[in-house]
């Protein structure tokens, strides 16, 4: 899915904005008013808040389903998929990967002009 949208969470609520101009497209409450963690997967977006997980459709903010967790408590969830992680950590280890290739290409090229 390709989306001009920006997902936000905050206070129990996912709030889809427009890129260019800001503008709230959607928002859908889901529960509580604690942080809500998000992850972009395609065409749904994931957010976890509260220990229970909920998926929405992108374009609309419907919910699609929601999960409970039964017996997990109501900590803070990581979300994962195939396509991504909500975690900070792959963004800055790619960061990393990029900043350590082009050292390397910044040094062969001072060999190869030696």
């Amino acid at each position: 899915m390709t989306t001009s949208a920006i997902f936000i969470g905050i206070h129990g609520n996912i709030i889809a904005l427009d890129r260019t101009t800001g503008q709230q497209l959607w928002k859908t409450a889901l529960k509580g008013t604690d942080f809500v963690n998000l992850m972009l997967d395609n065409d749904r977006v994931l957010a976890a808040t509260k220990g229970e997980i909920f998926c929405l459709d992108a374009a609309t903010g419907q919910l699609i389903w929601r999960n409970d967790l039964p017996g997990e408590g109501r900590g803070l969830v990581t979300i994962a998929t195939a396509s991504g992680s909500s975690s900070p950590m792959p963004p800055m280890r790619e960061k990393q990967s990029q900043d350590e290739a082009a050292t390397a290409a910044a040094s062969v090229a001072i060999i190869a002009s030696s």
